[in-house]
C-alpha cells in the first residue's frame, strides 16, 4: 500500500506495510522527539513540603501583654500622673558669694524646684555630701536656704545639687504656708499607621493543579500552589501587625539643606515600643550571668519608678540562659526554687503551658520567656541588637502611695481605627474575576488593611535590655 503524497511531521507514527515494533513507529518518552521524559519510571514522590524552620509565625507577644481598643480619630491622646512628692536637680545653678548670699542658691532656668517658704529639704551635692536645710525665702529661681548642722552651704555642698522636701516648721504665731502647687500631669499622643499587603494570581494558574501538596502554620491544605502563596501572605501580614507597632518610630523633619526623609516625603510614622522605653523608659546592657549585683541595680532602678510587683521578661536565647545561670547559682542548681505565679492565677501549670518560668527577687515577681522575634534569623535575630525587654505584667500601672496597691489600667493598648461604618482592625476583600468575579480581570486579589497604633503608657516602668 502506498502513501504518496502524505507527509509525516516529526514526532508522529510512520506507516508500516508489517505489525512490527520499530524506531518509527511508536511513541519514544526517551527521546528528544518524544516528551523528553529522563526515564520511564515513576519516581517515590514525597508531596508534601518538609517544615524546616518549624513554625514560622511571630506574632502573639501583644496578645499575651497588651489589649485591643477601637478609635475613631487620627490620634489617641492620654495623660499619665506625675510624682506625688517634690525634687528638683540642678547642675546649671550657683550659689553666691559673702556675707548673707553665700546660702542664697539660684536654680537654672530650666529647673522646676516648686520650692516654697518654710518647706524643709534634705540637700546632697556634687561632692556627695548630704545636709538638711530650711527654706527661708524663694523668689522665683531664686531660693535662700538656712542650715541645719552647716553654716556655709556653698562650700559643704558645691554648685551642683539635688534634693527632695521632707516637711515644714513654721515658727509660733506666725501665718500659714505661702502659695500652693496646683499637680500637672504629662499628655502623651499618638497616630496609628496604615498597614498593606497584596496577593495576586492569574485565572489561569488559579485552576492548575501542583504535585506539592500545599501546607502552612494557617491549616491550608490543596494541590493549588496559589492558596499555600495566599496563606503565607495572610501569616506575613498578621507578623507584620505586631512588627510595625514594636518596631515603629516617628518621623522628625529634616533640617533645611538635609536629604528628604520620611517626614518630608509624607510619611508620619507612629511610636512603637522599642522607641517609647528608649525615649520614656529604661535601657540597659547589663549582664546577668554573674552574680545578683547586675540585677538588684535593676531592681533599685524599678523602686525609683512605679514598684509594679508582677513583671514579664521577654529575652533572646542568650539572655535567657543567662538569668538560667544566675538562678542555678544561688538555688543550688534548681532554678524553680522560690517560683511564683501571681498573675496566672497562681498556676504553674498555666504558666508554664505559656513557656513562662518563675522567680522572685525582693518584693518582685518575674516571669520569664523566650521571644521568638529576638531569636528569629530573619527578624531581630539577624540584628541582634536587643537582648530583651521587661514590661510590668496584666493591667497594673503606677503605684499609688495614697492607697497601698498598684491601680489597674493597661499599659499595652494596641488602637486601631473603626466605626459603625467601617472595622479597620483587619480588613481582607477579594477582588477579580476567579471567585469573587467583582471586576473584569482576570486574576485574583487578596487585599489586606489594617490601621493601628500601640500606646505605651507608664513607660517608666519598663527596662529595654540593649546588647
Amino acid at each position: 500500500m502506498a502513501f504518496d503524497g502524505l507527509t509525516i511531521g516529526a514526532g508522529q507514527l510512520t506507516a508500516s506495510p508489517t505489525q512490527s515494533a520499530t524506531g518509527a513507529n511508536y511513541l519514544d518518552f526517551n527521546s528528544a522527539a518524544g516528551a523528553n521524559w529522563a526515564q520511564q519510571y515513576v519516581p517515590d514522590l514525597m508531596e508534601k513540603e518538609i517544615e524546616r524552620y518549624g513554625n514560622r509565625t511571630l506574632s502573639g507577644f501583644l496578645k499575651m501583654v497588651g489589649a485591643e481598643e477601637s478609635m475613631s480619630s487620627d490620634q489617641v491622646i492620654w495623660s499619665e500622673q506625675n510624682r506625688l512628692h517634690l525634687s528638683f536637680s540642678d547642675t546649671a545653678g550657683a550659689w553666691g558669694t559673702g556675707g548673707n548670699l553665700i546660702n542664697v542658691y539660684t536654680f537654672d532656668n530650666g529647673v522646676v524646684h516648686n520650692l516654697r517658704k518654710n518647706q524643709t529639704v534634705v540637700l546632697k551635692g556634687a561632692n556627695g555630701n548630704v545636709t538638711k536645710a530650711i527654706v527661708t525665702d524663694a523668689v522665683g529661681q531664686v531660693v535662700t536656704f538656712a542650715g541645719y548642722t552647716s553654716d556655709d552651704l556653698k562650700n559643704t555642698l558645691g554648685d551642683d545639687i539635688n534634693g527632695f522636701v521632707y516637711g515644714s516648721e513654721f515658727k509660733k504665731g506666725t501665718s500659714g504656708a505661702e502659695g500652693s502647687i496646683t499637680p500637672g500631669f504629662t499628655t502623651y499622643a499618638n497616630s496609628p499607621i496604615i498597614i498593606k499587603d497584596r496577593f495576586a494570581v492569574d485565572g489561569s494558574d488559579a485552576s492548575q493543579l501542583g504535585w506539592v501538596e500545599v501546607a502552612d502554620e494557617s491549616g491550608t491544605s490543596g494541590y493549588l500552589w496559589y492558596l499555600k502563596a495566599e496563606g503565607e501572605t495572610r501569616l506575613r501580614f498578621e507578623d507584620y501587625l505586631e512588627m510595625s507597632v514594636v518596631e515603629a518610630q516617628k518621623a522628625s523633619a529634616a533640617a533645611a539643606g538635609d536629604p528628604i526623609n520620611a517626614a518630608d516625603a509624607g510619611f508620619k510614622g507612629t511610636e512603637g515600643l522599642f522607641a517609647a522605653v528608649k525615649d520614656r523608659g529604661n535601657v540597659t546592657n547589663a549582664n546577668f550571668g554573674g552574680t545578683l549585683g547586675e540585677f538588684d541595680i535593676l531592681l533599685k532602678a524599678l523602686d525609683k519608678e512605679g514598684a509594679i510587683e508582677e513583671n514579664m521578661l521577654f529575652l533572646n536565647r542568650g539572655t535567657a540562659l543567662e538569668f538560667d545561670d544566675m538562678l542555678a547559682k544561688i538555688n543550688g542548681g534548681n532554678t524553680g526554687a522560690g517560683s511564683a505565679f501571681g498573675v496566672f492565677n497562681n498556676s504553674e501549670e498555666m504558666a508554664l503551658n505559656l513557656g513562662f518560668s518563675g522567680f522572685r527577687r525582693g518584693s518582685y515577681d518575674f516571669y520569664k520567656t523566650d521571644w521568638k522575634y529576638l531569636n528569629d534569623a530573619s527578624t531581630r535575630g539577624a540584628i541582634n541588637d536587643i537582648d530583651g525587654i521587661l514590661i510590668p505584667a496584666g493591667t497594673s500601672t503606677v503605684y499609688d502611695q495614697s492607697l497601698g496597691s498598684n491601680i489597674r489600667r493597661p499599659f499595652l493598648h494596641t488602637r486601631y481605627r473603626s466605626s459603625q461604618a467601617d472595622d479597620r482592625r483587619m480588613k481582607s476583600w477579594v477582588t477579580g474575576s476567579v471567585g469573587a468575579a467583582t471586576s473584569s480581570l482576570d486574576a485574583m486579589e487578596v487585599h489586606f488593611l489594617s490601621e493601628r497604633c500601640l500606646c505605651v503608657q507608664a513607660a517608666n516602668n519598663f527596662v529595654l535590655f540593649e546588647a
